[in-house]
């Protein structure tokens, strides 16, 4: 099986590509595809998070002791980007093209930040400390309902 690092780094690249399409759409005023994109997109993230509060964040807490440490951090932002995703999913109904880019602008500032301190910081440490767990860890996330 993969690393927890290409397992999850992958994931956050698809998410992206779905972000960047749901952006190209709204920019173009195609509010069908706009808002069909962005629920796609809003589904992955809901996932991707999913993936990690429920499954590799208490398995890391669990292993290293560290509850108030990087993974409090990414949960912040997870709450924050969730908050995001609202707003975006209100501007994408209502059509409001300047609202959802400039939202869409601040989400992709901050996933961007959020995802390299996690493919270069957190996701490294989790294959390290979670070595040997690490096959039924991604197991475990492939389970979750997306």
């Amino acid at each position: 099986m993969s690393t927890i690092v290409d397992f999850l780094g992958s994931d956050h690249r698809a998410c992206d590509d779905l972000f960047a399409s749901a952006e190209v759409a709204v920019a173009q005023k195609n509010w069908d595809s706009a808002r069909s994109l962005f629920e796609r997109f809003q589904t992955a993230m809901a996932h991707h998070l999913a993936m990690e509060e429920e499954v590799l964040f208490p398995a890391f807490e669990a292993r290293t002791g560290m509850s108030s440490g990087p993974t409090q951090v990414m949960r912040m932002e997870h709450e924050q980007m969730r908050g995001l995703l609202q707003e975006m999913a209100s501007a994408v109904t209502s059509a409001d093209e300047n609202r959802y880019l400039g939202l869409s602008e601040t989400l992709n500032m901050l996933m961007q930040q959020h995802n390299l301190k996690e493919e270069n910081m957190l996701y490294p440490m989790s294959d390290q400390v979670l070595g040997g767990e690490r096959d039924g860890l991604i197991r475990s996330m492939e389970a979750i309902a997306p």
